[in-house]
């Protein structure tokens, strides 16, 4: 780091804020909807709502408020309701730009104490403190990157919520402007059968290894367990067989059977190994599509859930015999292909502007620990600060 730039530590940094315990929101009484944001130690910025008046803040702002517990970090400048648990509201000295500050603790590692406190821990961190001019240059650079992801995260909620309305179109009226039928699942196009998925599609349930030969060097094929060793777009192995019992092909659906993952789903990207957690499941031919599949198991996964906890339950397990059972729609396999292949775009587009929210949160954070230690330098650079004004 620069040796031009002052060093502080955070208590010297910040005001001391005393937050009225009473006036704090609890948790269960958040709102789904109301007048004021509760912003508490959760992942999302808004955790709830809230009608009261008293509990509002609304002078000062902006403030930062660090999650106790979570260690997470958010940076809040409307009028909001505190949390209570496990909350601390930090206000900047006015030498210190808010922005810059919030920043800069986002960069700080705190490690984890599990459940217990951390801003002790916050407490003893050192704040590096460029000219003020510079400190709201790093913040706006940073901030166009964040407004940048956050542009990408809403595209992906309207690419998720378009979908979401055009299967449920879809899975009820078909592509062919049909007349509608009324069946056990609903209303479905005229030419359409309700049928037991158990009998247009092929299930592997999976099932250890003999043997259990698991080795990491990459023997044999890889094997997957079960849903905790799935990524968002392709499973994670690690480990691998030399003796699978089940396997799933290239192509096939991964599809979580057992626990809270129920449902969850992903296309196998190479030849795999499952154990008890996952079945395979394939179309069978001239009678399913396995995108459609993919896609109608989508549409079902609440029923298949509650399938899967039936009769109360506590660990969810979705057996061969629920496949056989669980009724879903059928149309042609033309049509089936025509549904895959609508839907499948909106994927593809959801998967493009992930990876472009991705590359940009890789920029962020590479940006944020040049521009913080000094490494990268814009005091002297033309940047538009009106956005980080404080």
């Amino acid at each position: 780091m620069t040796t031009e730039w002052d060093k502080q530590t955070f208590t010297e940094c910040v005001h001391p804020i005393r937050v009225d315990r009473g006036k704090q929101v609890k948790a269960r009484e958040y709102l789904s909807s109301g007048k004021y944001p509760v912003v508490d130690q959760g992942q999302g910025l808004v955790a709830g709502w809230t009608d009261s008046e008293a509990a509002v803040i609304r002078d000062g702002l902006p403030y930062v408020v660090f999650g106790d517990h979570t260690r997470l970090i958010k940076y809040v400048d409307f009028p909001f309701a505190l949390g209570a648990d496990g909350t601390k509201l930090i206000k900047p000295k006015d030498d210190i730009n808010p922005l810059y500050f919030y920043f800069h603790l986002l960069r700080l590692d705190i490690p984890s104490r599990g459940y217990s406190r951390h801003y002790g821990l916050l407490k003893e961190k050192a704040i590096s403190l460029p000219p003020f001019p510079e400190q709201k240059k790093i913040a706006a650079v940073l901030l166009k990157i964040q407004k940048a992801i956050g542009m990408q995260e809403k595209i992906i909620q309207s690419l998720r919520d378009l979908k979401k309305s055009i299967m449920q179109h879809l899975f009820t009226h078909g592509l062919r402007g049909e007349k509608t039928k009324m069946t056990e699942i609903g209303e479905i196009p005229e030419s359409w059968n309700v049928l037991p998925m158990g009998q247009f599609l092929q299930i592997i349930m999976g099932h250890s290894p003999k043997g259990y030969d698991y080795n990491k060097d990459r023997r044999g094929l890889p094997l997957l367990n079960g849903p905790a060793e799935f990524t968002n777009k392709y499973p994670l192995p690690v480990q691998w067989t030399t003796s699978p019992t089940r396997i799933a092909k290239q192509g096939d659906i991964l599809f979580c059977v057992r626990g809270n993952t129920v449902a969850r789903m992903n296309i196998a990207d190479q030849d795999y190994c499952i154990g008890r957690g996952l079945a395979a499941i394939r179309g069978l031919e001239n009678i399913s599509t396995t995108g459609y599949l993919y896609f109608v198991i989508q549409h079902h996964a609440e029923r298949i859930y509650a399938f899967a906890t039936a009769g109360g339950s506590t660990f969810p397990n979705f057996s061969k015999a629920d496949f056989d059972s669980l009724s879903v729609q059928k149309p042609n396999v033309n049509e089936q292909k025509d549904i895959a292949a609508a839907l499948s775009s909106i994927d593809r587009k959801m998967e493009f502007h992930e990876s472009k929210k991705s590359a940009l949160q890789d920029l962020f954070k590479i940006t944020l620990n040049k521009l913080i230690t000094g490494d990268i330098r814009v005091g002297d650079l033309d940047i538009d600060v009106k956005e980080v004004e404080g």
